[in-house]
């Protein structure tokens, strides 16, 4: 510190000074360099250290006005403030900073011990086995927890990666009383953690640390709105029994959670009711004392363990990077660590969150908050800011503004869906916009007439009395202002479009079902703006400002290198000394239980796609006759689906097989009786190649049709596929086969979920066999039996297989 004063002329200088556990000053950074009478705060050097720390050239340590102010705002971050002479010998301690607690690292062998052979776990389960990789990658998490790293740590399925951070987690947050957020990409994974995961690790571990599910506000009942709606009961016509079910059950309910109603609620009539972030009234709320969400954030205060998705993550991330902090209760109560399970997903979980869309469904929910007719009532919140304004004509006005937004709303969707023409969907790029001429003004004319409709509220709400502005009506009223309001910025950045090349702008169309038999399906567009790139966002919000992350999946590499993930994710942003990157191989005995074939006498699906799918129609047939059934297969577009679905089931039926097929039941109950019926097979798509678990006989067979590449035309990707191309780079392979890859293994991995599970996989698309990227793919998954040989003596050899 004397050598920066001397190098600095012996003028004030600025450092940012970090302390140890004792409160001693151990090292100094210097973050700006004054005259003889002042020197600015760095803020960006001040936040990485403890103590702000300065000097006073003259000697004379007494604290002047701007110092008290610097040590004023040092307070919101707990720093510290000091003043020294030149000559360091001396300090005036302005403000004291708050110590480091100190850190009790764990013992990563003695950790590991509890899921030993030796250990408690082998104790209490009279089925254990001990597991190498688990032991390793459990010490890997503890390693990671210890030395502030960023773990990034494939485990493959049946490795135990639960266990392997919950124990450490569990240990960490008890030993230091510091929290850790467990953050899942389904809410099967979530139920499971606090159902049973979290509860059997406390026992192992002897000890019990409090843990929280939390979910977003919009899965609880909100006690005002609820009432409010009770009000105008009538308005709910043919959902008049389904409100009632909701209010009987929100009286008896402990949570006010809706994954707690037996029944599933329409989301017409849910909407409704949910309590909603902008329209929370918090302290001004009467129902303040009873609300389901303030309960749940009240369990999540002093909480060590809260498990939540990665939207709800990403929400609190958002919030604290717009200016909420790291140090204070955001959407989550403040935090240093995270451990992400099913960390593949995150990239897609960021993008989607980070996505804005308006179309016709979404704006006329909130224009019927607003104000509504029906027959010959009236309803909305306007109808009671209407009591408090001076306005006769206020109604009047209002009505006319939202029947003008509803006709440019159509106006658009007709604009839209004539370009669509069709095209499902269409990206705004150099080479699109000249055929989109029609599209902007229509744009630009809804966007003004939401401007009138919002400035109208914007001047009656601002002339209501003090008193009248806390009324609910009035509260909720300003939270859908902010909705027409974002709606506005949307619908300005889409006719700006090249004025946000961070952002990938695209419209789409959609499809509700009809209401009544005979009826068309309701065609509408959808307006979305994602962003192009997610990597700078997560590393930046994410990994750089944790103490540790921890990222664990059955898939996060590609032919052998993390390199894809991490560059996605923005892991890879990182410097290299805070990463530690690892792969734990599954346990599963592949090598002798899992046949892989692929029929070597099928056309290529590039090639002629109808002689493909009639290739498809009848090979999948004949090869869940020879499992008997007991079959997922797996493709890439619903419509080649629903064709080898009809083409088969009459086939299949006759030889005592049923054929489920996606869509035709929810997720659950179609698993569900997947699972009971060990004669069926199912026909699904999309998302049914993650997150399926089926151990034993009823799961024996996966068939993936089509490698999983992702569809050229998406929006989202081709724009991502561009701007590699434009920067020399091969979006084929830096692209759209390391996610393909991903997806074929979590396809694959649906096959063996325990290690007496045995089976076939079936992939009827050659190219990962004639291509020179289907090595990426083959070296991906772990080794088993193979095979690739024409259809006949694939069937032949599964009929052995089984016999």
């Amino acid at each position: 510190m004397r050598q920066d004063v001397a190098e600095s002329g012996g003028n004030e200088v600025f450092w940012a000074g970090r302390i140890n556990e004792d409160g001693i000053v151990i090292s100094a950074e210097v973050g700006s360099r004054g005259n003889i009478n002042s020197v600015i705060v760095n803020p960006s050097t001040a936040r990485a250290g403890h103590v702000l720390i300065h000097n006073h050239p003259s000697g004379v340590l007494v604290p002047s006005e701007e110092d008290q102010a610097v040590a004023a705002g040092a307070t919101d971050s707990s720093l510290g403030f000091y003043i020294v002479n030149n000559e360091i010998s001396e300090v005036y301690v302005v403000l004291e900073p708050v110590k480091p607690k100190k850190t009790v690292k764990l013992d990563p062998d003695k950790a590991a011990r509890y899921i030993s052979k030796d250990g408690p776990l082998a104790r209490k389960s009279g089925t254990y086995e001990e597991r190498p990789s688990q032991i390793e990658l459990l010490k890997s998490i503890a390693t990671a927890f210890n030395e502030n790293k960023i773990g990034v740590f494939e485990a493959g399925t049946g490795v135990g990666k639960s266990y392997a951070y919950l124990i450490p987690s569990l240990l960490w947050a008890e030993s230091n009383k510091e929290r850790i957020i467990i953050s899942t990409g389904t809410i099967n994974l979530q139920q499971q953690l606090v159902e049973k995961d979290i509860p059997a690790a406390e026992k192992i571990i002897g000890k019990k640390i409090k843990y929280v599910l939390l979910k977003g506000r919009q899965n609880y009942v909100c006690l005002r709105r609820l009432t409010e709606a009770g009000e105008e009961r009538d308005l709910f016509s043919e959902d008049q029994e389904a409100f009632d079910s909701i209010a009987a059950w929100a009286k008896n309910s402990a949570t006010g959670s809706r994954s707690d109603i037996s029944w599933i609620p329409p989301d017409s009539v849910w909407s409704r009711v949910n309590s909603e972030s902008d329209a929370c009234m918090g302290g001004k709320c009467p129902f303040r004392e009873d609300c389901f969400v303030m309960k749940t954030r009240k369990e999540a205060a002093d909480a060590l363990i809260i498990v939540v998705n990665h939207h709800l993550l990403f929400a609190d991330i958002e919030s604290r990077m717009n200016g909420g902090g790291y140090d204070d209760t955001a959407v989550l109560p403040p935090y240093r660590r995270i451990v992400f399970d099913e960390a593949h997903g995150i990239e897609d979980s960021a993008t989607s969150f980070f996505s804005e869309t308006i179309n016709s469904f979404k704006l006329k929910k909130q224009l019927r908050l607003l104000y509504r007719t029906r027959k010959s009532s009236k309803a909305g919140l306007l109808m009671t800011v209407s009591l408090l304004t001076n306005d006769d004509s206020f109604i009047a006005n209002v009505a006319a503004s939202i029947k003008s937004i509803t006709d440019r709303m159509e106006d658009l969707d007709k604009t839209a869906l004539s370009i669509l023409d069709s095209s499902y969907s269409q990206r705004l790029s150099e080479e699109t916009a000249p055929s989109l001429a029609t599209l902007f003004p229509a744009a630009d004319a809804l966007k003004e007439e939401l401007g009138d409709l919002t400035g109208l509220l914007h001047e009656t709400l601002d002339n209501l009395s003090d008193d009248d502005k806390d009324i609910p009506a009035v509260w909720e009223t300003k939270s859908v202002m902010r909705r027409l309001e974002g709606f506005i910025k949307l619908l300005k950045d889409f006719s700006e479009w090249d004025e946000h090349p961070d952002k990938v702008f695209y419209f789409q169309k959609e499809r509700l079902p009809p209401r009544k038999a005979g009826e068309s399906p309701l065609c509408f567009a959808s307006f979305t703006a994602t962003p192009l790139d997610v990597s700078h966002m997560m590393a930046e919000g994410v990994f750089t400002p944790m103490d540790s992350v921890v990222c664990t999946s059955a898939t996060l590499r590609t032919g052998g290198s993390f390199s894809y993930w991490m560059r996605r994710t923005g892991a890879g942003l990182i410097e290299e000394s805070r990463l530690s990157q690892a792969l734990f191989e599954s346990p599963f005995p592949y090598g002798n239980r899992v046949l892989f074939a692929v029929p070597g006498d099928a056309p290529l699906p590039t090639q002629d796609s109808m002689l493909f799918q009639t290739f498809t129609d009848e090979a999948v047939p004949e090869l869940i006759e020879a499992s008997g059934g007991r079959t997922l297969v797996l493709f890439t577009s619903y419509e080649s689906l629903r064709q080898t679905y009809t083409s088969s089931r009459s086939r299949l039926e006759k030889a005592g097989i049923s054929c489920l097929k996606q869509g035709d039941d929810d997720r659950f109950r179609l698993l569900e009786s997947f699972k009971d019926d060990k004669t069926s097979c199912l026909f699904a798509t999309s998302s049914f190649w993650e997150g399926v678990d089926v151990p034993g006989e009823s799961l024996s067979q996966v068939i993936i049709v089509k490698l999983p590449f992702p569809v050229p035309s998406d929006p989202v990707f081709a724009a991502r596929s561009e701007a590699i191309e434009k920067r020399g780079g091969s979006s084929f392979m830096e692209l759209s086969v390391p996610d393909a890859v991903i997806k074929f293994r979590q396809g694959f991995g649906r096959l063996m979920r325990r290690s007496d599970d045995k089976g076939v996989i079936v992939v009827l698309d050659k190219r990962i066999i004639t291509k020179q990227y289907g090595k990426v793919f083959i070296s991906s998954v772990p080794e088993t039996r193979r095979m690739a040989n024409p259809l006949d003596q694939i069937v032949a050899a599964e009929r052995r297989f089984w016999a």
